[in-house]
């Protein structure tokens, strides 16, 4: 059982203008949507992906490790490691099979033959929007298995953006379309209050020692 005590007293350890902006940050984030990576080579595209996802309102962010495994670039990721939450796989299948039985559908963001254009893109399924390797793009394996795919429609001489700035395109597109729906986009209260315990943990020192001392004059 959720100690909702405990947290207003670890809050009391937060200056007003960090509880203000938790508590900002936390009205708009979403898990309705959420982003997938899948193998990519170069460690700061992956951490420049989970910095969109933070300014962008995605809490979860799921990072696939099967050929390349490299840690997360924390001087382009800006801290956004902190704040979004990081689920790893060893392998393309497991993630996939996760993402649908929490209902998500799969959406491959690579030019097909049945793709979708970002703009027509329909927001009313909870997705995972997957971005591939920089050479190769995704495996076959996702678009085997992918719901719909997705393309961002170019004019230019260049056919292909960088995969971070493809992620922030449609990031910003999708997240600003959610919230001007009538979806029930937002963050439950259970999953508000867990946040609240844990960037609280990521942000003040000592904190098994306070919570230690409050349990003991409780």
């Amino acid at each position: 059982m959720t100690d909702l005590k405990l947290l207003e007293y670890l809050e009391t350890y937060l200056t007003d203008n960090r509880r203000t902006r938790f508590k900002k940050v936390l009205e708009q984030r979403t898990k309705y949507f959420t982003v997938a990576i899948e193998d990519v080579y170069q460690l700061h595209n992956t951490s420049a992906v989970i910095r969109s996802c933070d300014v962008f309102g995605i809490q979860e962010v799921n990072i696939i490790e099967e050929i390349n495994s490299k840690r997360i670039d924390h001087e382009i990721a800006m801290g956004a490691q902190k704040w979004v939450d990081l689920n790893r796989y060893q392998n393309t299948k497991s993630c996939i099979k996760d993402l649908k039985t929490q209902g998500y559908q799969i959406v491959a963001t690579t030019p097909h033959a049945k793709d979708c254009e970002l703009i027509d893109f329909d927001i009313s399924k909870p997705s995972c929007f997957f971005f591939g390797r920089e050479t190769e793009g995704l495996s076959q394996q996702v678009l085997d298995n992918a719901d719909c795919f997705l393309k961002i429609p170019m004019v230019g001489f260049t056919e292909s953006l960088n995969i971070s700035v493809s992620a922030a395109i449609i990031l910003q597109h999708v997240t600003s379309k959610l919230r001007k729906s009538e979806i029930p986009w937002q963050l439950t209260e259970e999953e508000l209050i867990e946040k609240r315990f844990d960037w609280i943990k990521k942000t003040i020192k000592n904190y098994d020692a306070i919570v230690e001392h409050y349990q003991s004059k409780s």
